[in-house]
């Protein structure tokens, strides 16, 4: 008996131990979850930073990594051996998680067996702007030391990949400075302008700040940074009025500058192929003035989301900076199909035409105009559409009707409509309705489009 009460004895003691060793305490700490702290628009302005990790092993569970002192990552879920994605969320009004933050933990996971980590600092990002400003370097440090430890812990510094949402887009830029340009990559959705427009390209994102800076804009007349900060800079419907945003103040203030974030998630998630076209404005590019894919900056189109295509083949270079505009449908996942319609005047005017187009399919129609100016014969335009151009069936075309016409006769406008499936090449080439149209008063010309799906 009392040899069996040893034994116990000794059992428990054992198990005592085990359980208050370092890496047993620290095991207990990283199986904890933790989720982004609320901070209340009334008690936001000092820093506080949070680092969580999701991993395949944890994709539904925040693991709390610490740097300063205890470091957790020797028993956490890290794994130095894969990639590494750092998400930064911006300015937070209501001092609250940002919403669009698990489905972009959850589309990263979805597509690739990395390491995930989203830094919470609703703490100092709430309340006042300009506070949030003023804590961008000191947040950039802290994320520095973050980074240090991965790379203590094995990691590549090209296998970092940082994630910023409009004033996070900032952060990683310092973060990237800090280190040399040398981190792996810099996604910037909709970068903040605010305060950072006219700012020094030490202080906010820039080309400079990682091997590959790529960057979406779709808000730059309210929020979002107006000028190119990337390696490629996607303009998104010319950075401004994203179709389908909502009439609700807050919500369409809102609505543009997060479609940068709704975007980037579709394109990691495959939904879209979201290709950019080299062009020097967005105007040139609406009147189908850069319609193709050869350009002496790039060496294809780029498609938001992949990075090799910034650089040479050969002895990855990266090459020089380029702007790159698209369009996008009102309906999530927002995919367009881009085609150029070209309508050629049998002889030119000496005022400017006007002519509404329709493409009508099985599912989907959409209306655009063409403006053919005086003394000029031709005119185009870029067009999106939801689906590929070869289910386009039907096209109506017909002269609008002005305040002038309204008294006078509208002139017969006489010519040829050709379109395209962009970017234009060999594979896809102008296709042009049969016979030349004359459009009469307020008459309209309803005719088949002959294009077979390859």
């Amino acid at each position: 008996m009392a040899g069996d009460l040893k034994g116990r004895w000794e059992l428990l003691v054992g198990i005592m131990l085990t359980l208050y060793t370092p890496y047993a305490a620290a095991s207990q700490i990283a199986d904890v979850c933790s989720n982004f702290h609320t901070a209340g628009i009334f008690r936001g302005g000092s820093l506080h930073v949070q680092f969580l990790l999701y991993t395949s092993h944890s994709r539904d569970c925040g693991q709390v990594i610490q740097v300063n002192g205890h470091n957790t990552l020797e028993t956490s879920h890290f794994n130095a051996s894969l990639g590494t994605k750092i998400i930064i969320h911006g300015f937070r009004v209501l001092g609250t998680k940002p919403s669009w933050i698990d489905t972009l933990i959850d589309a990263l996971l979805d597509v690739e067996d990395v390491n995930v980590l989203a830094v919470d600092w609703v703490h100092g990002s709430t309340a006042k702007y300009q506070n949030a400003v003023e804590n961008v370097p000191k947040l950039s440090l802290e994320v520095a030391v973050l980074i240090n430890s991965l790379l203590d812990a094995g990691a590549t510094e090209k296998s970092v990949h940082l994630i910023g949402a409009s004033l996070g887009a900032h952060v990683a830029g310092h973060v990237g400075q800090l280190f040399g340009g040398r981190l792996g990559r810099i996604t910037g959705l909709d970068p903040a302008g605010f305060r950072f427009t006219e700012a020094s390209p030490e202080e906010r994102l820039d080309p400079g700040d990682a091997v590959f800076v790529e960057v979406i804009h779709t808000d730059t007349d309210t929020f979002g940074i107006r000028i190119p900060v990337g390696h490629v800079d996607f303009y998104i419907n010319g950075g401004i009025d994203q179709p389908g945003c909502p009439y609700n103040l807050y919500k369409y203030m809102i609505c543009d500058h997060m479609r940068s974030v709704s975007i980037y998630i579709n394109a990691v998630l495959g939904l879209c192929s979201y290709i950019g076209y080299p062009c020097p404005s967005y105007d040139k590019f609406h009147t189908g003035e850069c319609v193709t894919c050869t350009n002496s900056l790039l060496p294809s189109c780029p498609l938001i989301g992949q990075e090799q295509i910034a650089l040479t083949s050969g002895n990855n270079t990266l090459l020089s900076e380029a702007r790159l505009f698209m369009m996008t449908t009102p309906r999530n996942p927002y995919c367009a199909h881009h085609v150029l319609l070209e309508f050629t005047l049998t002889e030119s005017k000496n005022i400017s035409t006007n002519i509404n187009i329709q493409l009508r399919s099985d599912t989907y129609s959409t209306r655009t105009s063409i403006n053919i100016p005086r003394y000029k014969d031709q005119g185009k335009t870029v067009v999106a559409l939801e689906g590929p151009l070869c289910q386009v069936h039907t096209v109506v075309i017909w002269v609008p009707t002005t305040f002038s016409s309204l008294w006078r006769k509208k002139p017969d406008v006489s010519g040829r409509l050709c379109v395209s499936e962009l970017p234009m090449s060999d594979r896809n080439e102008m296709v042009c309705l049969p016979k030349t149209l004359t459009l009469k008063g307020n008459s309209r010309k309803m005719e088949e489009l002959a294009t077979k799906c390859k």
